[in-house]
């Protein structure tokens, strides 16, 4: 031993690196008041010459990790002298500073007269933003490690005393875990890890994350969900620059956004060193305390003006939901190009779902950066699959992230993840994430299947009568790159046996190439056909195929299709189908074969075959996979264009008809700034052949008493039929404004919303009079109806966040107020929890 120990000894002196700072050196002690002996909180620790710090506690107590190699150990603070003291080659050190006054004198600054001080300081960070703003660089890369903890506290005693509460607080209890100064636990229920690669690049903007290496602990989904992948940078990308932050689905000014001086109160506190960097210090305030801004302190720097630091709390009063806290702190440092990346950030968010009553979930986000490589874009194929998880990224050992870990544990958090490494072995804990699963994806896993929809086992309309479904799909475990979807139903009034079976093959997984075919036999409405995206709301959905669907025009459907989808490119996705179909309508229907008169010969059913053709591009849609299946993640700022061309083959599998369809669609979502932001859908068809009506375009009526973003909420079900069409619809979130501005309201959180939606649209003569007036069996034919020279058009206007997830419109109908069964004015209710 006494060899190797040597031999290691003289490699590090040959390598001219001390053996002492080839290890792990942990510093640690408390600043106080030269003057007071009172605790300086939020001191500045840090090792002169290298990038490695630490801030201290609101006691003023530090704890310092590093492998940097130093002399010496610096501490500053607002109004005191910075300190420098030795460093020894001990491998823990206790170091405390006792600061003395400083009277600070503040960097050259001129201002106008009786103007804010600050205000010149924040227009140079506007003017000198293209030097240190990261979205200028051409292209940069980091490594970048992230850590999340997740806990609950303020635990009400009723649920403390539940069998699993009671378990995995007996598990923090035998580790030491402390609780809360009323004696309740403070449980940790998940942590996770992520080492990963970011690379981003400017024009076009592009970005790639690879994960390396993840673990998860506690109450934790499988490995390789979509949240086990969304727990890196590129979701956790906190950038004060842009007038925006996005934060949990809000949208919050930055401070030093375009228009601060109309959001923003600052005030210029003192001059300071940050590290080597001397800086402006500035308090910032919203000017109204509901709006989605922050408080805190921002630090700028004297000589380049740039944001070398953010400590930044959102305002407790802020028009949010759940919430009780948000806390952001960040580094920054410059790179060799000049602008600024972050080194290290923290955020911490505190929700209350409810009540004090209810208990508190609180996340800490921890985000180290380092080697930076900027100015070196990749070629823009490299960016196409803009989330990669290696293979092997979940096998690595506990004892990988001990030795690669960027930042050394506290004590408390390397306790948290003891206990959570206890508790997930916990029975009670395996049986809440499967009751979770089923709660999030509908499915209830048993063995290589999941079993449901659980939601779809039972149901009742005035056809089928009780309705019972039984469903699975199969799982990852089974095969990753087949999945089958299988279902089987059976309604006692009908006494019809439906089902349906889809089998996916996944091709290629670095351009998501599938094929996928489907048999179905099944119920369905000419109401809710070619709708896919109105009856993307699964409570609208499962209303409209409940109770009487008799006017929704029921018809049994035989439904046969082969599918190849692929992208061309990121963002830009291919798809071809062919489609084979029958419809047998359950209603009084009919239509001309040939000629179109009087005697004529009709039939009441037909058949289907169709090519389609779609095209899909959107340009900045982040799409992470889930071992067989993938999912689009967060706001789009670019629109998403969808082009569907439909050709109907005559004579091909029994077809009767041959046609044409084309739709166009676009749909955004807009950041309105104050007005806070807008969704909107431009929908156009055109269907230039003769088909019966039920090829031709439904409009998306909406009888039930939900509102639907994706309908025309005070239309009748196929109230309208269209084979030319375009539509507008669009609903405005206005956030707080003008209601937090309203002392009366102001205190109820609530929200504003305006909706509208407009219709224009037409049928044909030859569309018109392909039915005839009477059946086969001589009965009156039910017909349809079509726009005429004047549009549909609905407005609404709303609230939302009653009691914090309820939301009510009020709509008008301006046109069409005659038609039968019209209604002018209605109520909806939906409901949505949102922050």
């Amino acid at each position: 031993m006494r060899s190797v120990s040597f031999l290691l000894l003289l490699l590090l002196l040959v390598a001219g690196i001390s053996p002492a700072w080839a290890q792990r050196i942990v510093l640690s002690g408390q600043v106080t008041e030269a003057t007071t002996g009172q605790p300086v909180p939020f001191a500045s620790l840090f090792l002169p010459g290298t990038s490695a710090g630490v801030t201290a506690d609101a006691e003023g107590r530090y704890e310092l990790a590093t492998t940097e190699r130093a002399d010496s150990l610096a501490a500053s603070a607002m109004g005191f002298k910075v300190q420098k003291k030795r460093i020894t080659t001990d491998f823990q050190q206790t170091i405390n500073f006792a600061l003395p006054n400083s009277g600070v004198t503040l960097g050259e600054v001129t201002v106008r007269p009786t103007e804010n001080p600050a205000y010149e300081i924040l227009r140079r960070v506007q003017s000198h933003r293209p030097q240190n703003d990261k979205r200028y660089l051409e292209a940069f890369a980091f490594d970048s490690y992230n850590r999340v903890e997740v806990a609950v506290n303020n635990l009400p005693e009723r649920v403390t005393q539940r069998r699993l509460l009671r378990q995995m607080t007996a598990v923090a209890d035998s580790l030491g875990q402390p609780r809360d100064a009323n004696g309740k636990p403070i449980m940790p229920i998940f942590a996770s890890e992520v080492l990963s690669r970011y690379y981003v690049r400017r024009e076009p903007r592009r970005k790639r994350e690879e994960i390396r290496h993840t673990q998860l602990r506690g109450m934790a989904p499988r490995d390789g969900s979509v949240l086990s992948q969304i727990l890196g940078s590129s979701f956790q990308d906190w950038d004060f620059y842009p007038n925006w932050q996005q934060l949990l689905g809000k949208d919050f000014i930055s401070p030093i956004a375009d228009g601060w001086k109309f959001t923003y109160e600052y005030e210029l506190q003192d001059s300071v060193y940050l590290g080597k960097d001397w800086c402006y210090k500035l308090g910032v305030t919203p000017r109204r305390p509901h709006d989605l801004a922050f408080t805190g302190t921002i630090w700028i720097t004297a000589e380049t003006y740039a944001l070398r630091r953010v400590d930044l709390t959102v305002s407790p009063e802020a028009n949010l939901n759940f919430v009780s806290q948000i806390q952001v702190y960040q580094d920054l440092a410059p790179t060799v190009a000049g602008p600024w990346l972050p080194t290290r950030t923290r955020v911490f968010i505190g929700l209350k779902p409810g009540g004090k009553q209810l208990a508190g979930i609180t996340a800490k986000f921890t985000t180290v950066n380092q080697n930076f490589e900027v100015n070196h874009p990749q070629p823009l194929a490299f960016y196409d699959r803009p989330v990669e998880t290696a293979p092997d990224a979940y096998d690595a050992p506990k004892s990988f992230w001990e030795n690669n870990r960027p930042d050394s544990l506290s004590v408390e958090d390397a306790r948290t993840l003891a206990v959570l490494d206890s508790v997930q072995k916990l029975p009670a804990v395996h049986s809440v994430m499967e009751l979770a699963d089923v709660f999030v994806n509908g499915y209830k896993r048993v063995g290589l299947f999941d079993l449901g929809p659980v939601l779809s086992t039972y149901g009742f309309n005035n056809i089928e009568g009780s309705r019972f479904r039984f469903g699975f799909r199969t799982t990852p475990e089974l095969s990753r790159n087949w999945l089958v979807r299988a279902y089987g139903a059976y309604g006692t009034r009908d006494q019809r046996f439906k089902y349906g079976v889809r089998v996916s093959r996944i091709l290629n997984r670095d351009n998501w190439t599938v094929m996928t075919a489907e048999r179905r036999h099944d119920l369905d409405q000419v109401a809710l056909l070619d709708n896919d995206y109105g009856l993307e709301n699964p409570l609208f959905e499962a209303a409209a195929r409940l109770g009487n669907i008799s006017s929704s025009r029921p018809l049994m459907r035989n439904l046969n299709t082969v599918s190849l989808q692929s992208d061309l490119f990121r963002g830009f996705t291919q798809k071809v189908t062919l489609r084979q179909q029958n419809f047998d309508p359950l209603y009084p229907f009919a239509y001309y074969t040939d000629d179109r008169t009087p005697g004529a010969p009709v039939a009441d059913q037909f058949s289907l075959s169709e090519l389609v053709l779609e095209s899909r591009y959107a340009r900045d849609e982040v799409l992470v996979q889930s071992q067989n299946r993938r999912y689009a993640m967060g706001l789009m700022k670019w629109p998403v264009f969808t082009l569907r061309y439909t050709l109907g083959l005559d004579n091909f599998l029994s077809s009767d008809f041959k046609y044409h369809k084309l739709t166009f669609q676009v749909s955004q979502s807009v950041r309105l700034g104050q007005l806070g932001r807008t969704d909107y859908i431009l929908d156009a068809g055109y269907i230039p052949s003769t088909v019966p009506y039920p090829i031709l375009k439904s409009h998306l009526g909406n009888q039930s008493p939900f509102y639907n973003v994706g309908a025309f909420n005070l239309m009748r079900y196929f109230e309208f039929v269209s084979d030319r069409y375009v539509s507008f619809q669009f609903e405005n979130h206005f956030e707080g404004f003008l209601v937090n501005s309203i002392p009366a309201l102001k205190q109820l959180n609530w929200r504003l919303v305006a909706t509208g939606n407009i219709l224009y649209g037409g049928v044909s003569q030859a569309n018109r009079t392909i039915t005839p007036p009477v059946s086969l069996g001589g009965e009156p034919l039910p017909t349809f109806q079509s726009l005429g020279h004047l549009p549909y058009a609905e407005v609404g206007y709303g609230v939302e966040n009653i009691f914090k997830i309820a939301r009510v419109d009020f709509l008008h109908r301006l046109t069409y107020r005659n038609s039968p069964g019209a209604k002018d004015f209605g109520v909806k209710v939906s409901f949505q929890f949102k922050l």
